[in-house]
């Protein structure tokens, strides 16, 4: 790991000395002898609009981060949903190479396979901390880059959040009947789990939610944490806020970049992408717990009803996983070697989960 940090910094430094070039020349000098960084400019399409909170803004803030941190040789330009491709074709895009990256949710790629939906987030799964363990010391860096390689992609995980809400209703959900036959907006695996109780689900884009809860087009929708949710004005169509999170304890957003075009980058830009991303990482978390608390507030006092989730619900939705996933496991290869070795990770970190945390 020292040795690793050791060249990660000289490469860094390397790439930096660029500033000290005068006359507007685009040499970048790196370590002695070894070839001057080309400068490169990458067109990212995204799933999130530049506008919307901690997501849009997250992945907006980190282009700049990637080409500060390489002193200019790397550009990633930003693109809006619909400019390039709709916002839930941008990883499908990065795949084909008819974009050469995406900035999007995994779970957004879970039409071709439902594992991909692991690398965003689980029902009742693990928080931020235990995620970023699995994935990275874990096996889930691994089964990543296997997997998504031979969709022709790289994936690095370059942006986390804290838990979400659990969805937005137009009236008070008091009974389990209550969910039965709603139309809504639902992510990821927490979709299959909702069906179970009788919901029609459906995916959208965060652009498309609003008007679509507006026009009864759903009944009710989930998308994102108060923050973000307040952001797209969703308190303005439905006054019934749900809480925990069940589906989405903590949540990778990433960056989905062509193979070939990855394979082209150099090492020092590699290293670029990298390293930003894992900045961007700390940074969704803290801004992600630090928002929340001013939003809620904010849209209590436009009327919106607070809800913890009752006992019974939290029970309904948790047997619905389980028969979910095995359900999944039982047709899906893939699906089974990763969330089984997911499972016995957590499996093992339970000893430190349930005597160093506060309970």
């Amino acid at each position: 790991m020292i040795k690793f940090r050791a060249t990660l910094v000289s490469s860094l430094i390397g790439i930096f000395a660029l500033t000290g070039c005068g006359g507007g020349e685009e040499v970048a000098t790196t370590n002695v002898g070894e070839a001057p960084v080309k400068k490169v400019k990458l067109q990212m399409a995204s799933a999130f609009p530049s506008s919307l909170p901690i997501l849009g803004v997250g992945g907006v803030e980190w282009t700049d981060k990637v080409k500060r941190l390489s002193g200019g040789t790397l550009e990633i330009k930003f693109f809006e949903p619909n400019a390039l491709v709709p916002g839930l074709e941008a990883i499908p895009a990065a795949s084909k190479g008819s974009v050469e990256m995406a900035w999007a949710s995994s779970g957004y790629y879970a039409g071709i396979n439902n594992v991909f939906s692991m690398f965003t987030t689980l029902p009742f799964g693990p928080n931020a901390t235990e995620f970023l363990a699995w994935y990275y010391y874990g096996d889930g860096s691994k089964f990543a880059d296997e997997l998504y390689g031979a969709q022709n992609i790289k994936y690095i995980p370059c942006h986390m959040i804290p838990p979400e809400a659990s969805g937005w209703f137009k009236k008070e959900i008091k009974t389990l009947d209550d969910l039965k036959g709603l139309k809504m907006r639902f992510f990821g695996l927490g979709a299959k789990v909702m069906e179970k109780l009788g919901v029609s689900t459906q995916l959208l884009a965060g652009g498309e939610i609003f008007q679509a809860l507006q026009l009864g087009t759903i009944d009710a929708t989930e998308f994102a944490m108060p923050s973000i949710d307040e952001g797209i004005g969703l308190y303005q169509v439905a006054k019934h806020y749900y809480f925990p999170g069940w589906h989405q304890p903590a949540s990778f957003n990433g960056a989905f970049i062509n193979l070939e075009v990855w394979d082209s980058l150099s090492k020092q830009h590699q290293a670029v992408i990298e390293v930003s991303c894992g900045d961007n990482i700390r940074d969704g978390l803290a801004l992600g717990d630090f928002s929340q608390p001013a939003a809620i507030a904010s849209m209590v006092e436009q009327g919106v009803n607070i809800h913890y989730w009752q006992p019974e619900f939290l029970a309904a939705f948790q047997a619905g996983w389980n028969e979910v996933a095995a359900e999944e496991m039982a047709v899906n290869p893939e699906f089974k070697r990763v969330y089984e070795n997911y499972m016995a990770f957590r499996e093992q970190f339970s000893i430190w989960r349930d005597n160093g945390y506060l309970r």
